[in-house]
């Protein structure tokens, strides 16, 4: 009995090798690998040697430090210890995301004004190239990055419509991959772009003003989550300072630690559903 579960386990092991040191490279090496992809789409230097150590800091750092702290409990250690370590681990990759996301943000923010610049410039005879120096050059980042990054390619011999497709890419925003196909059709077929542009300017105003009224709505119910979120470890904090041994129970008991999985559990339970209800996709 005792062989043939052992053989089927190799077995499993055998034919799911591949899959499962697949999601182990994804989960370890993949997110430094995705890392350095985002922060060079950002035009931040950064060597892979550097970030492995980050990352081997925030992960393996916190976790053996909460491991000391909740020691002697050898099960509940190890338990808490590899939960951050895990978390730490994808720390830089969280935040990485959330500056990409700003960046993003902050780009289709910066095309209302971008695109009045360049309609102005091709109603008065400029050419799409020509109309984009004029924002790279009058603009801060991250819009004059990569409009200066798509000249250099054009400059280059790629073609404006590779490069546009690039930036489309590198800015994965609905409003810029709307510019880029209504500037590709429109240099095939023929066309204003300069009404174009305009019609572009007035969708993204408008689209603009409907983010910050459904901000404006569900920033409450953000903020109740935040401070939901808080105050368990708020008064963790404030017993701690009044009386150690008041909560000392929490860490040393079996109940205790229990309780501690519970909250935890709980906690990210409920914010994983106060998020669903104040995310509202436009």
């Amino acid at each position: 009995m005792i062989i043939g579960v052992g053989a089927s386990v190799f077995v499993i092991s055998i034919l799911w090798s591949e899959r499962i040191l697949n999601f182990l490279h994804q989960k370890s090496l993949g997110s430094r690998d995705i890392i350095i992809k985002r922060m060079e789409s950002m035009f931040i230097e950064s060597s892979e040697k550097q970030l492995t150590y980050l990352m081997l800091l925030l992960s393996f750092g916190l976790g053996f430090i909460v491991f000391l702290f909740l020691w002697p409990s050898v099960f509940f250690s190890i338990f808490m210890g590899s939960v951050v370590t895990i978390i730490g681990w994808q720390i830089p990759k969280w935040g990485i995301e959330m500056l990409y996301q700003k960046r993003c943000s902050k780009f289709v923010a910066q095309m209302v004004d971008g695109l009045t610049i360049m309609s102005n410039g091709i109603r008065s005879g400029l050419s799409i190239t020509q109309s984009m120096e004029r924002v790279a050059e009058s603009m801060p980042n991250p819009i004059s990055q990569e409009f200066d990054l798509a000249l250099s390619k054009v400059r280059l011999g790629v073609s404006i419509e590779e490069a546009l497709n690039d930036l489309a890419q590198r800015i994965p925003e609905p409003d810029v991959q709307m510019l880029v196909m209504a500037i590709n059709i429109l240099k095939e077929t023929g066309g204003d772009l300069a009404s174009t542009f305009s019609t572009i300017t007035d969708t993204i105003r408008e689209r603009h003003k409907l983010h910050q009224k459904i901000d404006a709505l569900t920033a409450q119910g953000k903020m109740q989550g935040i401070i939901m979120a808080i105050i368990p470890f708020v008064l963790l904090v404030v017993f701690s300072v009044i009386d150690l041994n008041f909560i000392g129970p929490l860490f040393s008991t079996t109940l205790g630690r229990i309780f501690i999985l519970i909250m935890l559990a709980l906690q990210i339970t409920g914010g994983i559903f106060i998020r669903k209800v104040v995310t509202i996709k436009v």
